[in-house]
């Protein structure tokens, strides 16, 4: 039996969220849920709350091919985003990142909840996630390490610095 193909946009779905292929019509409502300042405030884009700023972001997680919407799997309210990215089959690993939740939805619960959803669909392909982190984001650095993450080293990309996580399938304990 030859390798699974990983699935970069599939559909998820949990006790709080659902996540499903981002598409080009969700543009509106997910700048609605990404127009709050407070959400980028330690993000090393800080100005991604103007639209011209988040128009590029959606591009290119339209062009990436690994975005998803996240909705509240209550209400079906968009209240975020996040995406695989970088798939190295060589090394067994891809990256989950460029995640957002709307500050209703922060505390944790809902964001390892996402977290755990997307780890145990990764891990049906790959034996490591890496995570990107904005130096100055410590919130994320914070909630990546909650989770297990290890610290790797630093690297330029993208215009910036980041801190970079990995969690192996070896080590996942959710």
């Amino acid at each position: 039996m030859g390798k699974l193909m990983f699935e970069l946009q599939p559909t998820l779905k949990g006790t709080l969220l659902k996540l499903r292929p981002l598409q080009l019509e969700d543009y509106a409502a997910l700048y609605l849920a990404a127009s709050d300042p407070l959400i980028w405030e330690q993000h090393p884009n800080s100005d991604r709350y103007k639209e011209d700023v988040f128009k590029g972001y959606f591009d290119g997680a339209i062009e990436c091919g690994g975005a998803l919407i996240v909705l509240d799997a209550l209400t079906n309210e968009v209240i975020g985003s996040s995406r695989y990215f970088g798939l190295d089959e060589k090394a067994s690993e891809i990256e989950i990142g460029w995640t957002f939740l709307t500050t209703k939805y922060w505390g944790g619960t809902y964001n390892r909840e996402l977290k755990k959803l997307m780890l145990d669909h990764a891990y049906k392909y790959v034996d490591h996630v890496l995570f990107f982190v904005g130096t100055n984001n410590l919130r994320s650095r914070k909630a990546v390490e909650k989770i297990g993450g290890v610290y790797v080293d630093t690297r330029s990309r993208f215009g910036g610095e980041s801190v970079v996580y990995r969690l192996s399938k070896s080590d996942y304990a959710f």
